[in-house]
C-alpha cells in the first residue's frame, strides 16, 4: 500500500478550476463556502482550444471577478493545460471541485484519480451542490437564454450575468 501523503486540509490556499462558461449560481455558491474555509481561494478559469466557449477568457475572467467582488480572499486567474498543474504552480495543495448529485460523481472520480497520480501532494476536496443549484448546468442556462427567459435565467446566474449572457447569445442567432 502506498504512504500517504501529509496534507493539511487546513491548507491556507485552495484552487477551484472550471470553465464558468457562464459562471452560475452554483459556482458561486461553492466560490462563497470555498472562501469559508481557506484563507486564500484562487478561481482558475481554464482555457480550452478544443472547446468554443460562449465568452472569451477575458470576459470570463471579469465576470467571475465582478461576482466575486464581495469576497476579499478570493482572486481570478486564466490558466491553459492541466489543472493539477496551475494548483502546483500557485504553490497550493487542495483543489477544490463542486459537484451535482449522481451527476458528476463518475467523471470528478475518474480526474481525482488522474490528478492523484500526477501529483499526490494535492488533494481534491469535493463539495456538494445545494439541493436548488443540483440541476443547473450551462446547457440549461443557454437554452434559458436562447429562449430570451431573462426574468427565468435570476434562478440560475447571477444577475449580473444575465445581460453580457442574453447579448451574446442573441449574437450568437445573427
Amino acid at each position: 500500500m502506498p504512504a500517504i501523503p501529509s496534507i493539511k486540509l487546513s491548507s491556507t490556499k485552495a484552487v477551484y478550476t472550471g470553465s464558468f462558461d457562464p459562471v452560475t449560481l452554483g459556482h458561486l455558491h461553492i466560490i462563497e463556502r470555498s472562501a469559508q474555509l481557506y484563507e486564500e481561494l484562487v478561481i482558475g478559469i481554464g482555457v480550452n482550444m478544443a472547446k468554443s466557449p460562449l465568452f472569451g477568457i477575458d470576459e470570463r475572467l471579469r465576470l467571475v471577478e465582478e461576482v466575486t467582488s464581495h469576497l476579499p480572499r478570493v482572486r481570478v486567474e486564466a490558466f491553459d493545460g492541466l489543472a493539477v498543474d496551475f494548483v502546483r504552480r500557485l504553490g497550493a495543495k487542495v483543489m477544490v471541485r463542486g459537484v451535482r448529485p449522481l451527476t458528476d460523481i463518475a467523471g470528478e472520480f475518474t480526474m481525482m484519480m488522474a490528478n492523484r497520480q500526477l501529483d499526490p501532494e494535492i488533494e481534491t476536496v469535493f463539495l456538494m451542490a445545494d439541493e436548488e443549484y443540483a440541476h443547473v448546468s450551462s446547457s440549461l442556462i443557454k437554452q434559458i437564454a436562447s429562449l430570451g427567459h431573462g426574468r427565468a435565467l435570476e434562478k440560475f446566474v447571477p444577475r449580473a450575468i444575465i445581460e453580457p449572457l442574453l447579448d451574446r447569445v442573441r449574437m450568437q442567432e445573427l
